[in-house]
């Protein structure tokens, strides 16, 4: 067995560290990472050695890691690995590895091809990113709509006090970073090499994490696969707090969606997915759990991709308990490669459509969007609807309250640099319920829900938001 040998701090890893250890892993059998101890690094590393080495550790071309006390020529005399890799950038300085190798006839190797990173510069700029709002409030709206900011404050403190009840597909995403390496000579096509993946809980079920993480007592109910994907997701829910019940569905797999990027740009998505319904044998189980759960719920979400855990038949079966049950609702029925219907959730307090599935619910492609929205609202007898518009934000709208027509105003998009628009919708949708659930006005719905879509949207994948990142967003402007 031929065994590779790395050493370093690792403050941050990154693409050029994973680069690094893939080239080492081609080099051997078995690769070992030696991680700087804090007593050697004598201040210079910026992170304590159990978090240094906890990150290497995750990584999946590491074989062993360890800390290291000692120089990193006596550590190599001991171990004797066949081949000791270092980075390219260190090919022309002195590498006190030379010797110790060449003592017992191993290899030093410089990989080729990695870039190089500062982990000091990453740090320093995420530091300095953290310390400037992720959003710019829009004050005119604020001021146009008379809302208090302490006040907006105040009803994300109280999401603690809900209890949240979610219902829908569950998706994995997975983001496959990848190494362009050129155009293929045979055919015209796009080659690249895969450098790492990571998964993110999606769809539903990042709704029920998103309310969770902002203090929400929450039930997750959904339908998965029997494979790995669906532990998977077990996992990670439970870690952000969420109540979950899945229902195993034998005839599918557990919808996964990848998407390969390379250098922040996505180049191809990959669903792994079946859109049947439901099997007949599990609705009246799903439709037990569901009438249970919302007993003492404040907020039911019917999260629905179309993916076929949201049935018409169960649909009209849960909204005709839930009415009576006097739990607040609301809903999104997304529209990309799918196509659903946001109206067949009926009678909601809250509907989120984008302004193409409202133009597909209400057969409507020449309408403005004020008189969408109305017809939208009417046809789906929807207390409240938020038109999501992508880039150029949100058209907040409701009923007067003396029913003279509807009241509309718009929230400009509040990120102009996002990192990954997948999930802005599935944020914004809960933490405007939520706020709804709290009685707080559409005006501020709409608000809280723009500022939560703004902080997904500056990070890549579905990480779950937290009242206080909200908060901090309101304390910064």
């Amino acid at each position: 067995m031929t065994t590779v040998f790395i050493s370093g701090q690792f403050n941050v890893l990154h693409p050029g560290h994973v680069r690094l250890f893939r080239f080492a892993k081609q080099c051997g059998d078995k690769l070992v990472v030696g991680v700087e101890s804090d007593r050697l690094a004598n201040g210079t590393a910026l992170i304590s050695e159990s978090l240094r080495l906890e990150g290497v550790q995750s990584n999946s071309f590491v074989d062993e890691a360890f800390l290291f006390n000692q120089p990193i020529s006596e550590i190599i005399a001991e171990r004797k690995p066949d081949v000791v890799v270092k980075g390219r950038e260190y090919e022309q300085q002195f590498n006190a590895e030379q010797a110790a190798v060449e003592s017992y006839g191993g290899t030093l190797l410089f990989a080729s091809g990695s870039s190089v990173f500062s982990a000091s510069e990453l740090i320093r700029r995420e530091v300095s990113r953290h310390n400037e709002p992720v959003c710019r409030l829009p004050t005119e709206y604020i001021k146009r709509n008379q809302i208090s900011q302490s006040h907006v404050i105040e009803v994300l403190r109280e999401f603690s006090n809900l209890r949240v009840v979610v219902i829908g597909d569950l998706i994995i995403d997975e983001y496959v970073d990848c190494e362009p390496l050129g155009m293929s000579q045979e055919e015209p096509t796009i080659v690249v090499s895969p450098i790492e993946s990571k998964k993110f809980i999606g769809g539903a079920g990042i709704v029920a994490s998103h309310a969770a993480g902002l203090g929400a007592k929450t039930t997750f109910i959904s339908i998965a696969g029997e494979d790995s994907n669906r532990d998977f997701a077990r996992e990670k829910l439970a870690g952000s707090g969420v109540n979950t019940c899945l229902f195993t569905d034998h005839t599918r797999p557990t919808t996964l969606k990848q998407r390969y990027r390379a250098h922040g740009k996505s180049l191809l998505r990959v669903c792994d997915l079946r859109q049947d319904a439901m099997p007949e044998v599990l609705q009246p189980v799903f439709l037990e759990k569901v009438l249970e759960t919302i007993q003492d719920a404040d907020l039911l979400v019917f999260s629905d991709f179309n993916y076929g855990c949201l049935p018409q038949k169960l649909v009209t079966k849960i909204l005709a308990e839930a009415k009576d049950s006097g739990v607040m609702m609301a809903a999104d029925s997304q529209s990309s490669s799918q196509v659903g219907d946001i109206a067949r959730f009926r009678c909601m307090d809250l509907i989120t459509p984008t302004e193409r599935e409202a133009r597909i619910s209400t057969k409507s492609h020449e309408d403005g969007l004020v008189v969408l929205s109305e017809k939208l609202r009417k046809i789906a007898t929807a207390k409240h609807v938020i038109l999501k518009m992508g880039g150029d934000g949100l058209l907040v709208q409701t009923n007067r309250s003396d029913n003279t027509g509807p009241h509309t105003d718009q929230v400009p998009a509040l990120n102009s640099s996002p990192v990954d628009t997948a999930g802005a919708g599935d944020s914004l949708l809960i933490s405007s319920a939520m706020a709804m659930a709290l009685k707080a006005d559409i005006w501020e719905m709409g608000l809280l829900g723009s500022v939560a879509a703004a902080i997904q949207v500056s990070r890549l994948g579905n990480v779950p938001l937290t009242a206080e990142e909200l908060i901090q967003e309101f304390d910064k402007s």
